[in-house]
């Protein structure tokens, strides 16, 4: 009798534990699908302490530079094809619905990275993605100013800023 209810005991047991993984990895899936639960500006600013200016401050009289990238081309992946116009705006990279330029890639963070426009350059940062974003072959780890052409890999998606 006391060994089939210790037999009963650990069944319920393990039951119990499969249950709550199966609970565990279904909200994880969901959060994931669904976006990050937590309040992010559509349009976060870098400040300079995050990300300085390049060069840091024009000389007095001079107009500030102006990137020389009019377009950001996706190259491969899901999207390949895809130009968007660059302008004044940060744009962002990543599969939540209110993305800039919305990702089909099983790779991709909901919010993934964004470009960030700097005096004469584009700055990509990487927002805390699961995956990594890569510039070229190196993984960025601050924001990193973009040269013309380099490629930027987001999963199996690649992007580069153009003329």
């Amino acid at each position: 009798m006391g060994s089939a209810l210790v037999v009963a005991a650990v069944k319920f047991g393990l039951l119990a534990v499969l249950w709550l993984f199966v609970i565990f990895a279904f909200r994880t899936m969901r959060g994931d699908l669904s976006g990050s639960r937590t309040p992010t500006p559509a349009v976060p600013r870098v400040t300079s302490a995050a990300a300085p200016r390049i060069p840091p401050t024009p000389t007095p009289g001079r107009k500030p530079m102006r990137s020389s990238a009019k377009r950001l081309v996706v190259t491969e992946g899901a999207l390949a094809g895809t130009t968007i116009g660059l302008g004044e705006e940060p744009v962002t990279l990543g599969r939540a619905d209110d993305s800039t330029l919305v990702l089909t890639d099983d790779y991709a963070s909901s919010r993934h990275a964004r470009l960030v426009p700097g005096d004469g350059v584009w700055l990509v940062e990487d927002l805390g993605s699961t995956n990594g974003t890569y510039l070229g072959p190196d993984k960025v780890v601050r924001p990193t100013p973009v040269p013309l052409g380099q490629p930027i890999r987001i999963g199996k998606t690649v992007l580069e800023l153009r003329r």
